[in-house]
């Protein structure tokens, strides 16, 4: 059985960073040669779904009237030690991007909550929904649990975590409490990773008093560190490397043209970026461990994304 505790780190969600990459490319404005590159890996990375249930949404996002959207964040454990199967997500984060108030949230989704999986008749943990049916059943199946439209979605495998945290030259955390993993030691505190540290701070979960809610909190702190990095002149000098990791590690369904209207009307959304964890408790059905999320704790998620959204 795979020790799922070491390999988890890898499958970090970085979606976000696909989703702002290009936007931060075209507004800093480098020229017509950097903008034909972002181009082409954003082709590259254009992946569409064929949803079988129609989205919550009566009308389309308009982008070019700033309206807040949504966006399903995948980590997929798959493209690394010679795993090329379909793979689940394990790392399943929703954010919402909300330029009226200049402010993206990004809400985590432990990989164990059980759910109905839309389009596949059974209740599962929510990550089977990609190994089911790819991105398409897992944004039916997170649409309909958390009763909100999710338009687009940004998958990302094992490998990109490191090529991206390296990619931007690497990116500073905080530390709730010192502790050890994979020969490393980090400090309480502030902590500067490079893409190997960046994967053992995401991994430690059996010391840490909060399980796997803490090493969700962690995966954010990465997301939000490379956010960050982006969005600084440090990250735009480094753009073909950041580039390359999209390339070969990101897939998503949002065209480059979006992307174009999203750098014009979206970019002080994404200079503020807050946190959120749905909290569940672990149960066992079948001698499988489960999270079950409460009635209060789904709503009280429910009504934070619904108000990002202006539903």
């Amino acid at each position: 059985m795979r020790d799922h505790s070491l390999s988890t780190g890898k499958k970090i969600i970085l979606g976000i960073v696909g989703l702002i990459l290009a936007i931060t490319l075209v507004v800093v404005g480098l020229g017509a040669k950097v903008y034909f590159d972002v181009r082409g890996s954003a082709d590259q990375t254009y992946e569409s779904v064929k949803r079988k249930n129609p989205a919550k949404r009566e009308q389309a996002v308009d982008l070019e009237e700033q309206d807040s959207f949504s966006v399903l964040l995948l980590g997929i454990d798959t493209g690394d030690l010679g795993r090329t199967e379909q793979g689940r997500s394990d790392t399943m984060m929703v954010a919402t991007v909300k330029p009226k108030d200049k402010k993206t949230t990004i809400v985590s989704i432990a990989r164990d909550t059980y759910v109905p999986i839309v389009g596949h008749g059974t209740d599962d943990k929510i990550n089977h929904a990609y190994a089911f049916g790819g991105a398409a059943m897992s944004m039916d199946t997170v649409e309909s649990y958390l009763d909100i439209p999710i338009d687009h979605y940004v998958a990302i495998n094992m490998k990109g975590l490191k090529e991206l945290v390296d990619a931007v030259g690497g990116v500073e955390v905080s530390n709730s409490g010192e502790f050890t993993q994979s020969g490393y030691t980090f400090k309480h505190g502030l902590n500067t990773l490079d893409g190997d540290r960046a994967l053992a701070f995401s991994r430690m979960r059996k010391e840490d008093p909060r399980g796997d809610y803490g090493r969700q909190e962690r995966q954010r702190a990465i997301v939000v560190g490379v956010v960050k990095k982006l969005l600084s002149m440090d990250g735009i000098t480094k753009y073909q490397e950041v580039l390359e990791a999209m390339e070969s590690n990101v897939t998503t369904d949002m065209h480059f043209a979006d992307m174009k209207k999203i750098a014009l009307n979206y970019r002080d959304a994404f200079t503020n970026v807050k946190t959120e964890q749905m909290q569940g408790e672990g149960f066992m059905q079948d001698n499988i461990s489960y999270q079950r999320v409460s009635e209060d704790e789904l709503k009280r998620v429910q009504d934070i994304l619904k108000g990002e959204l202006d539903l």
